[in-house]
This record gives structure tokens, C-alpha cells and sequence, in this order.
């Protein structure tokens, strides 16, 4: 007995002095990729500091929106869906290392057996009761456990990074509905204002028309013009509902109304920070860390696959008692021990191995892919942002321009009707342009701070729950 256990236990210790030197393990190279020198659109030079490095407070300073910000961090539930899903992943990892070691079960059985009686013998009855210890433990030769915790791992990895992915889309898009909330709220107003001064011309003309120096005609396109006024404030009011609805569930709390500060024509914008080095966007950008996860998994279940082709080499043994009498349970004499060592080894599976082999490269192959097509569209989505906002601040500048001139125009024209100089043609006109051009404006402030957002979220800026804005 002593010289079995000997031996068994000479054969353990070989097997695990030499378990790493079969080992598949193919080192895993990041692909190559070579980034743009800089960004498209940008006319200063590179530089390491980025916009995204700043603290999120500093970026959306508006308290409203911090507070909004605060909230949609706590009770979103697209983020403890993924904060669910890393646990998850995490948890599969920790299953995947167990099959690293050995597996030991405890175990106890109860048998009875009746014997009929012959004419030289009677009935006789026997039970018996056995208990004891199970070992069972796969030796890691070829690597192939070691590989598919591997891939667990970096799946539990990628699980983190789509979850800070969720966490920084959940911020932009937070933003992004704020900042459109209050440029809806600016053409609310403006809208409410333009109404007013066409409700004033309205009764101008009425009293014109009562006192018999205008005509009909006058009087009912000056109301037609109120009308078309009235009838933008509607839909302007669903939109604003809509878009606070859409909020309240990023809030994770049913539909309600959304507190906000008023948006001006001189609102001040986030900061104008360098974008950054692109070579740095792929160290930030969680969908990028993420694909890169995703083909380090990819890479370790191709080892895996191979090490499929080399023999399995597994221990077993038991140890325990057994007893005749069921009253007697752990009292008997009896004692039982078994050890072995068993070896597995594939040889015709009619091609089974070889395709697993093929899928996970094909797999692999897949990954790189999606991993290159991350990076490009990370540099494309920062390269669209910075050119919004390049092009929307000259927008602006024209818009402001074209209200600031169609307002005199629209002055002037009162004044030259009530000198005879003009008819009411160019006061429906101009009050008409002058209407559409400030929605215009508005919309274009609006834009460029929900431009700024989308930079941000662009570049993966980060958040840090610990950080909190100072008071």
C-alpha cells in the first residue's frame, strides 16, 4: 500500500514539474496600427493634454446639469445592467481557475441485498455503508486550462470596459438631452416673444381697420401671420416633452419634468481644450480597451483549441471506511482506499478537433477585425466633433448677423409703413425672416454645447465616482 502511494505520488509531482514546458502559449501582440499624426481640423499642434483629462465638473460646470449628472449615475439601470454583467463575468473567471485544481467531494452510500432461500439455505439480508473522500484533479500539461482562464479573464476584462463604455455614453447622452432641453426652451421663448409683437400688430391693424384707413386684406394676412406664430409653440412644447421623457429615463425614474437653467445668446461654452495625441485615443476609448480584450480571449481560445490534439492526464483516488451494519455507520473496521492515474488521448473524432481549431482562428481573425474598425471609428468620431464645432461657431457668427440685421429691417419697416413708404408686405416679411432666423440661432447655440459633449464622449473622457463637484 505504502509503495502504491509512493509511486502515485512520484508521478503527481513529475506531472506538475512538468506542466509548464508543454504548455501552448502563443505571445500576444497588439495589431499594428498607425494612427494620423493629429486630427483632422485641428490647426494648433499636438499635444499630450487632452480634453478629456479634465475633471467632468470643470467640463459641464451648469450645477443643474452636475446634479443630473449625479442622479443618472445612481439610478441608471443600462449601468447596473452592465455593473450586473461584469459580476457575472467575473464570476465565470473564478469557474474557469477552479479546474486549475484539484476537486475533492465527499460521499457516503447505503446498500441493501436479499438473498431468496433455497431448500439447503434460508432468506438471508445484507447492507452495507460506505463513506469517504473523492479526489479528482486534470494535470495542466498542454496549457489548455491555463489558456481558457486566459480567456475568461479578458472577457471578465472586456465586461469592465463596456461598462465604463456605458458609464461615458450615459454622461454624453445626459448632456447632450440637457443642453437640447434648453435650446428648445430658448425657441419656447422666443417664439412666446415673436407671438406677442405679431398679437400687437394684430391689433393695430384691427383698430387701422375700424377706423377705415386699412382693408381686410391687410388685417387677415397680418392674423394668418399670428397663426403660423401660434401653431410653432405646440409643436416646440412636444418636443420639449419628449425630450424630458427621454431624460427621466436616463434617470432611471418615470416621466416628469426636468429642472434647467434658461440658455442665453451669450452662453458660456465648456472650455476649448487640444484634443490630444490620436496615438493616446486608444489607451482611453472603452470600446477600443474593450475590442482589445475581446481579441485577447479570442487569441487564448485558440491555444486552447490546439491543446485539444495533446492527451488528457487526470488523478483520481478515494479514501474512506465501510460498513456491514447501517447502526454501525462510522463504528466499522473497514477501511477502502483507491488511487489511479488515467491518460486520454484523441485519436479519431472525424475532424472534430481540427474544425474547433479553424473556428476559434476564424474567430480570432473576426476579432482583429472589429478591434482595427474601434480605432478607425474612434478617430472618426472625434474628427466629426472637432469639425461641428469649428463649423457651428461660424455658423453662429453668421446667424448673429442675419438677426441682428433682419431686427432693424424689421423695425425700419414699421416705420416706413407708418410714414406711407412701404406697404404691410415687408412688415409680414420681415417679421417671418426674423422669427425663423432666431429659431436658427438658437438652435445653432444649442448645437455647439451639445457639440462639445459629444467631443468629450468622443475622446472617452472619464469619470471618477469619487470625484464630486466642489460646492
Amino acid at each position: 500500500m505504502r509503495a502504491s502511494l509512493r509511486a502515485i505520488a512520484l508521478a503527481t509531482a513529475a506531472a506538475i514539474a512538468t506542466s509548464g514546458c508543454g504548455a501552448l502559449k502563443s505571445t500576444y501582440e497588439r495589431p499594428d496600427l498607425i494612427p494620423p499624426p493629429d486630427y483632422r481640423y485641428v490647426t494648433q499642434p499636438a499635444q499630450a493634454r487632452t480634453f478629456a483629462d479634465m475633471q467632468w465638473f470643470e467640463v459641464f460646470r451648469d450645477q443643474q446639469l452636475q446634479s443630473l449628472l449625479l442622479g443618472a449615475i445612481a439610478a441608471n439601470l443600462d449601468l447596473r445592467i452592465a455593473a450586473a454583467r461584469v459580476q457575472e463575468a467575473r464570476a465565470r473567471a473564478g469557474i474557469a481557475s477552479s479546474y486549475l485544481y484539484p476537486q475533492v467531494d465527499g460521499g457516503t452510500g447505503y446498500n441493501v441485498r436479499q438473498a431468496s432461500s433455497t431448500e439447503e439455505s434460508e432468506d438471508t439480508t445484507h447492507q452495507s455503508v460506505n463513506y469517504g473522500f473523492r479526489l479528482s484533479w486534470e494535470i495542466d500539461l498542454f496549457g489548455k486550462l491555463r489558456r481558457q482562464r486566459e480567456a475568461a479573464l479578458a472577457l471578465a476584462l472586456a465586461s469592465e470596459e463596456a461598462r465604463r463604455g456605458v458609464l461615458v455614453t450615459l454622461i454624453g447622452d445626459v448632456a447632450t438631452d440637457y443642453f437640447l432641453l434648453r435650446e428648445l426652451d430658448m425657441q419656447l421663448a422666443i417664439a412666446h416673444e415673436t407671438l406677442r409683437l405679431n398679437d400687437e400688430s394684430v391689433q393695430y391693424f384691427r383698430n387701422r381697420l375700424d377706423g377705415g384707413v386699412s382693408n381686410r386684406l391687410e388685417f387677415d394676412r397680418i392674423q394668418a401671420n399670428r397663426s403660423r406664430t401660434a401653431a410653432s409653440i405646440p409643436e416646440i412644447e412636444q418636443r420639449v416633452a419628449l425630450v424630458e421623457h427621454e431624460l427621466s429615463i436616463l434617470l432611471g425614474r418615470p416621466p416628469g419634468p426636468i429642472a434647467r437653467e434658461p440658455m442665453t445668446l451669450n452662453e458660456e461654452l465648456p472650455p476649448a481644450v487640444p484634443p490630444g495625441i490620436p496615438a493616446s485615443l486608444l489607451e482611453r476609448r472603452p470600446d477600443v480597451l474593450q475590442a482589445e480584450q475581446l481579441l485577447v480571449s479570442a487569441n487564448a481560445n485558440v491555444d486552447a483549441a490546439k491543446a485539444m490534439y495533446f492527451p488528457t492526464i487526470s488523478l483520481s483516488g478515494f479514501l474512506g471506511g465501510i460498513s456491514g451494519d447501517l447502526t454501525q455507520f462510522l463504528g466499522g473496521s473497514g477501511a477502502v482506499w483507491s488511487a489511479g492515474a488515467n491518460l486520454l488521448q484523441p485519436i479519431f473524432q472525424g475532424g472534430r478537433i481540427r474544425r474547433n481549431v479553424e473556428a476559434q482562428r476564424a474567430a480570432f481573425d473576426a476579432a482583429v477585425a472589429e478591434y482595427r474598425k474601434s480605432a478607425l471609428n474612434a478617430y472618426r468620431e472625434v474628427a466629426d466633433s472637432l469639425v461641428t464645432i469649428q463649423k457651428l461657431g461660424d455658423q453662429r457668427a453668421f446667424r448673429q448677423a442675419g438677426v441682428d440685421v433682419l431686427q432693424d429691417a424689421s423695425d425700419l419697416a414699421r416705420e416706413r409703413y407708418d410714414s406711407g413708404l412701404a406697404n404691410y408686405l415687408e412688415i409680414l416679411t420681415a417679421d417671418r425672416e426674423l422669427f425663423e432666423q432666431q429659431l436658427l440661432l438658437a438652435q445653432t447655440r444649442g448645437a455647439e454645447l451639445r457639440a462639445r459633449a459629444s467631443l468629450y464622449r468622443s475622446l472617452g473622457g472619464g469619470w471618477n465616482a469619487d470625484q464630486q463637484p466642489p460646492p
